[in-house]
C-alpha cells in the first residue's frame, strides 16, 4: 500500500497537512495513455512548501499532495509513453501542464504557478504517485536518490538565471553573487563555480562563510555586519572595481538596492524569491536605468533547461550541498518545520523508500 501527505486547506501546514497510509497503489492497468507510474525514493522541499498552504501564492486544487521536488523509479507506463521505460531512474518536473501547451521550451509565468506540482496537480510527498509524462526527465546518473531529490526547483531556477539568457551565460572571467546559504544560492554556487565563474558569497556567520569556501566562493561577506554596505563591497572585489556579471538575488526588496550596487553595467540581476523582509520598501523598476542593468525575474526552468541541467551535473559530477538532517516520510511536519525555523543549509531533504 502507498503513503502520502494531502494538503486539505490553507491554514498553515501544521492544520492542513494530513498523512495517510494504506493508499491503493495505481496498477499498470490503471494508467491513461501518456502516464507513468513512480515508485518515489526521495523528495525535498522548497520555500514555495511554506507559502502555499497558507494561500499567500494562490488557491490550490484541494485535496492536493505538496511538493513538487522528487525522484524515484519507473514501475509502470502508458500504452502512448516512449520515453521513459520500467526502472528508469526520473526527477519530477514542475509543471507538466505548461509543458502539454506549450511545449519543451516553455518557461513558467505566475500564472502558470497556479497548476504546477504540489499547488495545481498532485506533487512528491507520497510513495507512489502516476505523473504526466511531460512530467518527468531522466535524472542523472551520477547522483543518488536524495541528491537528485533536490533538482527540480531550486537547482533548475539556478540553472536558468546562470545560463538561460543567451550571450549572458556564467562561465570564465565571470563574476557572480550569490545570497545566503538556501537552495537557490547554494545550487547557483555549485554551478558556477563548475562552469568556471569566480563566486561572492553572502551569509550571516563564520561557520556558513567556512561552508561556502568549501564549495568555491572565492569570497564572502558577511551582511549581518555589513547590511548595508555588501553590494559596494562585492563590487570592489571585481577586477577595476567594474561590478559583477550577474546576482541571485532571492531576498527581493530587502535585498535587491544592494544587488543594484554590485551589479556591473548590463550585467544581470535575477530576481528569483522573496525571503527577505516582507516590510522593506519596494525598489522601483526605474532603478535599473540608474544602475544601466537587466533586471530579469524567473520561476524554475523550461523542461528543456531541466534536461541540460541533469546533463552538466553528470559531466561535471557535482554533488548537491543538502542539509545535514534527512526525515523520513511520515515525518514531513519535522521537516517543514525546520525550513521554516531556518536551521537548514541548502535543502531539506525526505526520504521515501
Amino acid at each position: 500500500m502507498a503513503r502520502q501527505w494531502v494538503l486539505t486547506g490553507q491554514e498553515g501546514f501544521e492544520t492542513s497537512l494530513e498523512y495517510q497510509q494504506d493508499v491503493k497503489i495505481p496498477s499498470a492497468q490503471d494508467l491513461g495513455s501518456h502516464e507513468v507510474l513512480v515508485r518515489m525514493h526521495a523528495a525535498s522541499l522548497n520555500y514555495r512548501e511554506l507559502v502555499i498552504p497558507t494561500g499567500v501564492i494562490g488557491p490550490i486544487t484541494a485535496p492536493v499532495i505538496p511538493g513538487c521536488d522528487g525522484a524515484g523509479i519507473v514501475e509502470g507506463v502508458g500504452s502512448s509513453v516512449r520515453d521513459f521505460h520500467l526502472g528508469d531512474r526520473v526527477l519530477t518536473h514542475i509543471a507538466p501542464k505548461l509543458v502539454e501547451t506549450r511545449g519543451d521550451d516553455a518557461l513558467l509565468g505566475v500564472t502558470d504557478a497556479l497548476s504546477c506540482l504540489g499547488q495545481g496537480s498532485d506533487g512528491t510527498l507520497r510513495s507512489h504517485g502516476v505523473f504526466s509524462e511531460t512530467g518527468l526527465v531522466h535524472a542523472p546518473k551520477s547522483l543518488g536518490w536524495l541528491s537528485a531529490a533536490t533538482l527540480t526547483c531550486t537547482w533548475a531556477s539556478a540553472w536558468n538565471a546562470l545560463f538561460g539568457l543567451k550571450g549572458q551565460e556564467a562561465g570564465p572571467g565571470s563574476w557572480v553573487v550569490v545570497q545566503g546559504t538556501g537552495g537557490v544560492s547554494i545550487a547557483a554556487l555549485q554551478l558556477a563555480v563548475a562552469a568556471g565563474a569566480t563566486v561572492i558569497a553572502t551569509t550571516s556567520s563564520d561557520e556558513k562563510a567556512a561552508r561556502l569556501k568549501t564549495l568555491g566562493a572565492m569570497h564572502v561577506i558577511n551582511y549581518q555586519t555589513h547590511p548595508t554596505t555588501w553590494g559596494e563591497d562585492a563590487r570592489g572585489l571585481t577586477p577595476g572595481g567594474r561590478g559583477v556579471d550577474i546576482v541571485i538575488d532571492v531576498g527581493g526588496n530587502e535585498t535587491l538596492s544592494k544587488s543594484l550596487a554590485a551589479v556591473r553595467v548590463d550585467g544581470i540581476v535575477l530576481v528569483i524569491g522573496q525571503v527577505g523582509e516582507s516590510t522593506a520598501d519596494a525598489v522601483p523598476m526605474f532603478a535599473a536605468l540608474l544602475h544601466t542593468c537587466i533586471v530579469r525575474g524567473i520561476l524554475g526552468s523550461s523542461r528543456n533547461q531541466f534536461r541540460e541541467l541533469a546533463r552538466f551535473i553528470d559531466d561535471h559530477k557535482i554533488v548537491p550541498a543538502v542539509d545535514d538532517v534527512v526525515f523520513e516520510l511520515a515525518d514531513a511536519k519535522s521537516a517543514y518545520r525546520r525550513l521554516a525555523e531556518k536551521k537548514h543549509f541548502s535543502k531539506v531533504l525526505i526520504k521515501i523508500d
